[in-house]
């Protein structure tokens, strides 16, 4: 098991509780993987601690590695095992491969843990027992026993996890034949692509290598795995038009024949040009038109899987949301306080900025993922009243959008934002403290990653929320 984060550390539990020999590598030393090793203690797993031995890939003691994935394929230690014909897998596809269940799989570039979260409960609302993980909360390997095959489940699968499901994987290694039926071509029952535009480029380099690894959830669907993509998104568009498998289209811009799309103010479903509402749009209680993207996703996908409209619009309606995402944390002397910390990238920024008409406080930063900022920037200097920034791309996002405003200065309808400068989040929530009036928002959409200070956003958030909430 290579990497002893959340998915390692449950592949190592499952497969040890099975009788398999497995041994832990981790690239940090024993002190910082302390409770992960803790957890661990009396299951028979070995640890190789403080980096990657090589002697760990000897073919006449190793079968196959699982793959924690947060490490890339690129890795010197990854690329080792492929020479050496060593078959990779993660966490994640042994359960998709495992799994009694129909899977939905769910990615894209943004909107996925509101969407899958809403599936399953439109899932639930309809009577179905309805798991969610993934991406988002714990892994479901060691739920495994728990799931029955009239279940639905609804797995979140980003492109660091989607990497490693690609047929072409494993094509040259030598798979045991009694370990087969693990590395066998896996695809969801239905799969569902929200949307691809620029992310992850510090770990996947370019927008084809990107968009190659979020393929992986559609490229091998069959006629009888229906395809959920958003039409409105050029790249998903065009993905769908290639595939074999029936594809459902969701659209805020246009009547789609087979999907879900806006009329008349109503979420509505449509098959063959036949028409079923859901619920009004201004019935939904999440903020901003990307939810509304995440709800007619959440809709054609529930259709997909025989859910009736009447569970969709119960699930639909009294949804408020995902922690972390434009999630209302306080309201202190008419300010409103809003955590977005999920926003890692200059689009969901402005996404969270589109989402609000109120005066807003913008505390941005973190550490970028080598995405362009030209399209951020430029909608700040339009929609922010004042600019905080903190963390390892405060100088970048500082830069960008100076030159926004030397560049565009007719854009901004008004006055244009003051900015300022910090290092940590708690200077710059302690800034806005001192600035915001009654009517403003004060919203932490960071744009970056939460790597510099955090171990994660969640955490990044929940610091925030401590903050705001602090008097």
């Amino acid at each position: 098991v290579v990497g002893l984060a959340r998915e390692g550390q449950a592949a190592a539990q499952f497969l040890a509780q099975r009788g398999a020999k497995v041994t832990v590598t981790d690239a940090k030393p024993t002190e910082r993987l302390r409770k992960a090793v803790a957890a661990l203690q009396g299951t028979g797993v070995d640890f190789a601690l403080g980096g990657h031995p090589e002697r760990l890939l000897n073919p006449d003691t190793c079968d196959f590695l699982v793959v924690s994935p947060g490490v890339p394929l690129s890795s010197p230690f990854l690329q080792q095992a492929q020479r050496k014909k060593l078959p990779l897998t993660t966490e994640s596809r042994l359960f998709c491969q495992l799994c009694p269940a129909p899977i939905i799989g769910i990615s894209g570039s943004s909107g996925k843990t509101t969407t899958t979260t809403l599936a399953g409960k439109m899932l639930r609302a309809a009577g179905y027992n309805a798991p969610v993980g993934g991406n988002i909360g714990q892994p479901l390997l060691n739920r495994l026993d728990e799931i029955r095959a009239a279940d639905w489940v609804a797995l979140e699968l980003s492109s660091f996890q989607l990497e490693y499901f690609h047929a072409s994987l494993n094509q040259s290694a030598n798979i045991p034949p009694q370990l087969r039926p693990f590395f066998a071509d896996w695809s969801p029952k239905i799969a569902a692509l929200l949307n691809i535009t620029p992310n992850h480029l510090d770990r996947h380099k370019t927008m084809a290598a990107y968009t190659q690894a979020k393929r992986a959830l559609v490229d091998s669907l069959g006629p009888d795995q229906p395809a959920v993509l958003g039409w409105d998104n050029p790249v998903t568009q065009a993905i769908g038009q290639q595939l074999n498998a029936p594809v459902r289209w969701f659209s805020l811009r246009q009547r789609v024949k087979n999907g879900a799309c806006l009329v008349d103010g109503q979420i509505s479903l449509l098959k063959g040009g036949a028409l079923r509402p859901v619920c009004p749009a201004d019935a939904v209680k999440l903020r901003g038109q990307h939810n509304l993207y995440n709800v007619l996703a959440a809709c054609a996908i529930a259709d997909a899987a025989g859910v009736d409209a009447a569970a969709m619009a119960s699930a639909a309606t009294g949804f408020s949301g995902v922690p972390h995402r434009l999630e209302l944390v306080t309201r202190q002397k008419g300010v409103a306080w809003y955590n977005d910390s999920i926003a890692t990238s200059p689009e969901r920024l402005m996404a969270a900025l589109k989402s609000f008409d109120e005066p807003i406080i913008l505390l941005a930063g973190g550490k970028d993922k080598d995405l362009p900022w030209q399209a951020a920037a430029r909608l700040i200097t339009q929609r922010v009243k004042h600019l905080i920034l903190f963390g390892q791309a405060r100088k970048l996002i500082f830069e960008a959008v100076e030159e926004a405003i030397t560049n565009h200065p007719d854009e901004a309808p008004g006055k244009l934002p003051t900015i300022d400068v910090y290092r940590t989040l708690e200077e710059a929530v302690a800034r806005a403290k001192t600035i915001a009036r009654p009517g403003d928002v004060a919203l932490l959409s960071p744009g970056g990653t939460s790597y510099d200070a955090y171990r994660d956003f969640a955490a990044r958030g929940e610091h925030f929320r401590q903050l705001a909430m602090n008097n």
